[in-house]
């Protein structure tokens, strides 16, 4: 081998071990959208950080995040979502409302949802075995019998209670199966039930105020 052949091929094989080392992975882009306000705490963050810890995405080294807030207002999310969808992240995380909204606006980028309202019934995903499309996530509902139950326990404790209230945000996707539960079960015990509504807190006491005069 001739010197300069020697030099040349030397030179490569240093570099490229070099270049090797220098090579970061892949930085995954994920957008979180939160339907509360700016000023509430994002309560599901650490468990969805713990969970990417787990699976090996640490923010910073392979994984981070464009956050946006819709500061409980469903209007803003068509454009949080545009947003996001034009900075190209690579997975759009949130509730069954953003999902929804972004599963209008990309059919390529997944969608990963946490819910309790039935995501086949509100058009999420196919069916719970095979949701199909570009959208899964995780349902969180315990069911009509555990509603049912809960209604159980507060008649035998408080058995001279004749009418049950109930605090409902139309906003949430889930209101309508919540209610319909809670109603079922408080027909069967023979209660009444008033139903209020608050969309953000400065509703609370004025709805708290409805129920406890009803």
């Amino acid at each position: 081998m001739r010197r300069r052949t020697f030099i040349a091929a030397l030179g490569g094989a240093v570099a490229r071990p070099l270049v090797a080392r220098t090579q970061q992975p892949a930085m995954r882009v994920i957008g979180r959208i939160n339907m509360g306000a700016a000023s509430q705490p994002d309560r599901g963050r650490a468990a969805f950080l713990r969970g990417l810890n787990e699976m090996g995405f640490y923010v910073g080294q392979n994984v981070s995040f464009e956050y946006r807030t819709a500061d409980g207002q469903p209007d803003r999310l068509p454009a949080l979502i545009a947003d996001l969808v034009q900075r190209k992240v690579d997975l759009i995380f949130g509730t069954a409302a953003v999902a929804l909204a972004a599963k209008q606006a990309t059919s390529t980028i997944p969608i990963v949802f946490v819910t309790t309202a039935d995501p086949v019934s509100i058009g999420l995903v196919a069916s719970f075995n095979h949701p199909g499309g570009n959208v899964t996530g995780v349902l969180l509902r315990a069911g009509a019998e555990a509603t049912a139950k809960l209604i159980e326990l507060v008649h035998e404790l408080l058995p001279a209670t004749t009418t049950v209230g109930m605090l409902n945000n139309p906003n949430f996707l889930d209101t309508v199966a919540d209610t319909t539960e809670v109603q079922s079960a408080i027909n069967f015990f023979g209660l009444k039930v008033v139903i209020v509504e608050a969309t953000k807190e400065a509703d609370l006491e004025p709805a708290m105020t409805r129920a406890f005069s009803a």
